[in-house]
């Protein structure tokens, strides 16, 4: 698999959200931005990212799957941490 198959399974699985995918063919990692995260924990953020690409875990074409994913203002606010830092 390539990041943008990965961002796209994960963008059409959570209409709405910005993802961003990097990785070598099997392991990715993945920055995920989406309103309806609003009010969940990060276990359920990341459920949700899951959700999107179980297919692809169960068959073995996608292998590992690391998940940051925010809310809008946790984006904005995480950008800005790490432009300061």
């Amino acid at each position: 698999m390539s990041p943008d198959e990965v961002k796209q399974l994960i963008e059409a699985g959570i209409p709405g959200c910005e993802a961003t995918v990097n990785g070598d063919g099997s392991h990715f990692d993945a920055v995920v931005v989406s309103p309806d995260f609003e009010g969940l924990s990060p276990v359920k953020k990341q459920q949700m990212v899951y959700a999107t690409v179980t297919d692809k875990i169960t068959s073995g074409e996608l292998h590992a799957l690391t998940i940051k994913a925010y809310t809008p203002d946790e984006w904005e606010k995480a950008r800005e941490l790490q432009i300061s830092s």
